[in-house]
């Protein structure tokens, strides 16, 4: 079995990128501030990162998911021109008021339920101990709480500034 490691669960929407409301084009992507550096001084303290993201524009209509998917994939590419890397993407398109039927449900992925992150925890070799999860909202803070993490609430500034002194934290 691997050996565990740290990881860093990252909101998306508000985290990473500017949250404008349903962001699913790439030309309207705005990265935070830090926030490409941030994931990359998390791959270089051997943590994994991880994006869990409520995507429920997909559940009202507003895009669909190849449309996430693409948005995921072109991330990935802007990180890797740094050296920056996301270990895994989730999303959850599902809302118990969808337009679109199949996407009205309640959903264990979507937050504040930790289905996600416990996914994750199944999937890979995770220290669970010493992983944190990086939101904006309380829902993000309580899917944390329930699957065990501990959780921070990003304020909108520059993200790697906000994770340098989370992961000396996480080292001690």
């Amino acid at each position: 079995m691997a050996a565990r490691r740290p990881a860093v669960f990252f909101d998306r929407d508000g985290v990473l990128n500017e949250d404008t409301g349903y962001v699913f084009e790439i030309g309207k992507l705005k990265w935070i501030e830090g926030a490409r550096e941030a994931v990359k001084a998390v791959n270089d303290a051997g943590y994994f990162a991880f994006v869990i993201t409520n995507q429920s524009g997909v559940a009202r209509g507003l895009y669909d998911e190849t449309q996430v998917h693409a948005l995921h994939e072109w991330m990935a590419a802007e990180l890797a021109k740094i050296g920056a890397h996301i270990d895994a993407f989730e999303y959850c398109p599902y809302h118990p008021e969808a337009t679109i039927e199949r996407y009205r449900q309640i959903s264990d992925r979507r937050k504040p339920a930790p289905g996600m992150i416990t996914d994750l925890l199944k999937r890979f070799p995770i220290d669970i101990d010493r992983s944190i999860l990086v939101g904006d909202k309380p829902t993000d803070l309580e899917a944390a709480r329930a699957a065990g993490l501990k959780g921070y609430l990003f304020s909108g500034q520059n993200l790697e500034r906000f994770m340098k002194p989370l992961l000396q934290i996480e080292k001690d």
